[in-house]
């Protein structure tokens, strides 16, 4: 099966806890809200590998953009997204996008920029195949290095977010739950 961006909606959409998260989203009326990640990708694995579809996905993260970078106001977010997706009995994780920056060299031991969009935070994904995004204002898909990758199961890095190790770290850690996947190693780190 050749993946489309048709055909990836319709079986991202399958996933009943997908579907639930699309319809009830736009209750928070969040700006440039998207579905992503393994959410969306770890469907399409799952439906590849004839596994249930909600099989191996650890959270279901939701990105969003406010010019309200206050951990006060992001916080009410989440709350509201907790009492929202109660009864999903799944770990549901809100970002506000403009807000990474602050908190990214904490966590992760390194600089981060100030991002514009919503889908600056998707191009920044370690591997390229999963900058992946359902817009929840139109139910398009966001694709941004096409489905080809996701498609055929190929884990490179992606050059916009070059970090080797936690690029080993995360496709190791698809690869151990789908062992088909295939991990592109780069030949240098680009320029």
């Amino acid at each position: 099966m050749v993946l489309t961006t048709e055909n990836f909606l319709n079986i991202a959409l399958e996933n009943p806890i997908n579907a639930e998260i699309a319809l009830r989203l736009p209750k928070l009326g969040l700006d440039q809200c998207m579905l992503t990640a393994g959410s969306l990708f770890q469907t399409i694995w799952n439906h590849q590998s004839k596994l249930p579809l909600t099989w191996g996905i650890k959270d279901y993260d939701v990105f969003y953009f406010d010019e309200d970078l206050s951990f006060q106001s992001e916080d009410k977010i989440i709350k509201a997204a907790q009492a929202l997706f109660i009864d999903l009995d799944v770990n549901i994780e809100l970002k506000n996008q403009a807000r990474v920056h602050l908190w990214y060299n904490s966590r992760f031991g390194r600089q981060y920029p100030k991002l514009k969009s919503t889908k600056d935070g998707i191009d920044r994904y370690l591997i390229s195949g999963t900058c992946l995004g359902l817009e929840m204002d139109t139910h398009k898909i966001y694709a941004p290095n096409g489905l080809s990758d996701t498609e055929q199961g190929i884990l490179r890095i992606n050059p916009k977010n070059y970090n080797l190790n936690l690029f080993h770290q995360k496709a190791k850690s698809y690869q151990d739950r789908w062992s088909w996947l295939k991990i592109i190693e780069p030949n240098s780190h680009p320029i």
